[in-house]
């Protein structure tokens, strides 16, 4: 039996998705002095990612065609690791911090830090383990949809 979509739910994916996308972007990247990120920001965009496949809308999105949850987890475990074991490398320890600064004529000063790599693999780890779960327990659902179609 074939369900409808609820109009409000699809309402609010459409205009809360893009807007918790960039809530976890931003404390993915201010999590460095302030509370928030890798962990955080990659649980907060989880969340938009867990709208988007309650709404039903997530077979819609051409990145679920592109990026299966298996492969964003392990490019998020491979910048990680990477970024944790770069240090190694140059004889410096485990998970150092490096810091990187440039002078943008227009905007001043700019600063790097290499822990920030680390945070974006922490965050793209997170997402694709929640896509994960998300997949594997809606694995049933969508073949008894499948079976009665």
């Amino acid at each position: 039996m074939k369900t409808s979509r609820s109009v409000i739910l699809d309402e609010a994916d459409r205009w809360l998705f893009p807007v918790v996308i960039l809530v976890s972007v931003y404390l993915t990247f201010r999590g460095h002095n302030a509370p928030g990120g890798g962990f955080i920001g990659g649980l907060v965009a989880s969340s938009a990612f867990v709208l988007r496949y309650l709404t039903g809308r997530h077979h819609e999105d051409p990145i679920y065609e592109v990026f299966r949850p298996h492969v964003i987890l392990g490019i998020g475990l491979l910048v990680s690791v990477a970024t944790a074991l770069a240090p190694l490398l140059v004889g410096d320890s485990l998970l150092e911090s490096h810091i990187w600064k440039w002078e943008v004529p227009v905007i001043g000063d700019i600063k790097i830090v290499s822990s920030t790599f680390f945070d974006l693999g922490v965050y793209i780890l997170v997402i694709g383990v929640v896509l994960s779960i998300l997949v594997a327990l809606g694995i049933n659902q969508d073949a008894d949809e499948e079976a009665q179609a």
